[in-house]
């Protein structure tokens, strides 16, 4: 019988998923504060040091929480590996160049690969939150798998159009806020509204 694989607390999850993105923001604020103190003559703008910085903080601590992630449950999901390895990608290319338009592409590309995937698992007849979710949502149906998957998909959707237009139309300032607060306002609320698809499609609940 193989054993059941450790999980992580509630209050974990939260830290490993909330917490470098958190920290982006606020190591952002601190990177313009310190350019407008004059601590960071070498960049080119406020809105660079902001970038550079906060986008350092955010590949340590999104390094940190895979670690951690690992550490408790020996295991790091699909998505979790994909995402830190475009943190780091485009992180990287942010300080490089010293551009933010690399850290403010980043979840384009996130939520532009993740609506794929979830709209090519529907068309394959294999939804794939089912695939890697399938413990966490016991007792969930077939139909309520593929209403789940299509919600999602069609949420990622709506946040890859969002985060295009918010870049190109806000000041990095704005965008920061809008991506650091608004996307995760505008998640948590979805992720509440599905609570009466998943019950009536047979979800038990503890």
């Amino acid at each position: 019988m193989t054993a059941e694989r450790p999980k992580l607390s509630t209050a974990s999850k939260i830290a490993v998923n909330f917490g470098p993105l958190l920290l982006f923001f606020a190591g952002s604020k601190a990177g313009k504060a310190l350019f407008e103190r004059g601590d960071l003559p070498g960049l080119a703008g406020a809105d660079v040091a902001s970038a550079v910085i906060g986008t350092g903080v955010f590949i340590v601590a999104t390094l940190i929480a895979a670690v951690w992630h690992y550490a408790k449950t020996r295991h790091l999901p699909a998505a979790m590996i994909f995402t830190t390895v475009v943190v780091v990608l485009f992180g990287g290319l942010t300080i490089w160049l010293q551009d933010k338009a690399f850290i403010q592409l980043k979840p384009s590309i996130i939520y532009g690969v993740f609506a794929a995937l979830l709209l090519g698992g529907l068309a394959t007849g294999r939804p794939t939150l089912q695939l890697v979710m399938g413990e966490a949502l016991p007792g969930l149906s077939d139909r309520g798998w593929r209403l789940l998957t299509r919600n999602w998909a069609l949420l990622f959707l709506a946040l890859l159009a969002a985060n295009e237009t918010a870049r190109r139309l806000l000041s990095y300032d704005d965008w920061l806020s809008f991506k650091v607060w608004g996307v995760t306002l505008v998640i948590f609320a979805f992720t509440m509204a599905q609570t009466p698809l998943l019950v009536k499609h047979g979800m038990k609940l503890d």
